[in-house]
């Protein structure tokens, strides 16, 4: 037995922490059962460095597909190739409006603690624009994440590597072929670079990258072909956050059966991480039982709601199932 799953299961044994261990504990069997396992990624994961461990989970095989937001899924690659370049703000509540205008004029993007360089979303930009503009004169259309994919498979990038590509979890996703859909892909850095690109006529047109709807297409393929069937359990759902990267993916099944009248299996289980307080119409913190009325989960499928820093917890579990 790991240190971190012993440590776990001698104190997490009420509220938060007693539900952080079940949501392990129930991972564990899910996969032992073989079923697969979706992760959902909100907020600034990536730049948070969750690469470090969840890179490791899926090369594990314990992740299966991955749903995110544009930032996450820009970020990990921000991180591979700036790291040496990232600054951390010990006080950053400290920091006054001056403070920040003048990270601002020195190309730093604040997350938090944390500032992002803008010269290397600048040095994706070029890559990126090749690879947009070559797609659109030959008629070809990918999601974002396969125009990344073969950025990282290119070795393009590996002579200005800084971190150590284990930590990688965009690397071990390509390494490993797990899908990787962004919703709302346009509220990102390159999201914006694509759209300024084609305005400015570096880049033909929109088509090459292919649009939400059909990124939803192809995760309810993907649903299909993973489900189970009812042999094994059906994909279950790891939620850390909330926001569109949950409730895009998560639509999967109800649209399956209500919209395309097939029967297929619910959610086999599901669980979130949240700093969101239970609120009047939210989603970030709604709770599990909500989205039984939605034809998203049943009543019997194993549910996991825990009230806590998501940078925090995600690890303890991903520790707890890898035996750390």
């Amino acid at each position: 037995m790991g240190a971190v799953r012993r440590f776990m299961e001698t104190h997490y044994r009420h509220f938060n922490a007693r539900e952080t261990v079940a949501a392990a504990q129930a991972w564990e069997e899910h996969l032992a059962a073989g079923g697969k396992m979706m992760v959902t990624l909100a907020g600034a994961m990536s730049t948070g460095e969750l690469g470090i461990i969840l890179a490791r989970m899926i090369r594990e095989g314990k992740v299966h597909a991955i749903s995110c937001t544009g930032a996450n899924l820009e970020e990990d690659v921000f991180n591979l190739v700036a790291h040496d370049e990232y600054e951390i703000i010990h006080d950053w509540r400290a920091l006054s409006a001056d403070d920040e205008q003048a990270l601002y004029d020195r190309g730093m993007n604040r997350v938090t603690d944390t500032c992002i360089p803008e010269d290397v979303m600048r040095h994706l930009e070029r890559r990126l624009i090749e690879r947009w503009a070559a797609a659109c004169e030959s008629g070809e259309r990918k999601m974002p994440y396969q125009f990344l994919f073969d950025l990282l498979q290119s070795g393009d990038l590996e002579p200005h590597y800084q971190i150590d590509p284990a930590h990688s979890w965009m690397l071990a996703a390509a390494e490993m072929g797990v899908p990787v859909w962004s919703p709302g892909w346009e509220d990102s850095t390159t999201g914006n670079m694509f759209a300024a690109n084609v305005l400015m006529g570096n880049v033909p047109h929109h088509q090459c990258v292919m649009s939400g709807t059909e990124q939803f297409a192809d995760l309810i393929e993907w649903y299909r072909a993973n489900h189970g069937g009812g042999d094994v359990p059906s994909v279950g759902f790891f939620q850390i956050g909330g926001g569109i990267a949950g409730d895009f993916a998560i639509c999967t099944v109800p649209s399956i059966i209500q919209d395309m009248q097939e029967e297929v299996p619910f959610w086999g289980y599901f669980a979130q991480i949240t700093d969101a307080a239970t609120s009047y119409g939210g989603y970030s913190g709604a709770p599990p039982n909500e989205k039984i009325t939605w034809g998203k989960l049943e009543p019997g499928t194993p549910k996991f709601f825990i009230n806590s820093d998501a940078m925090i917890v995600a690890p303890l579990i991903f520790g707890y199932l890898l035996g750390d």
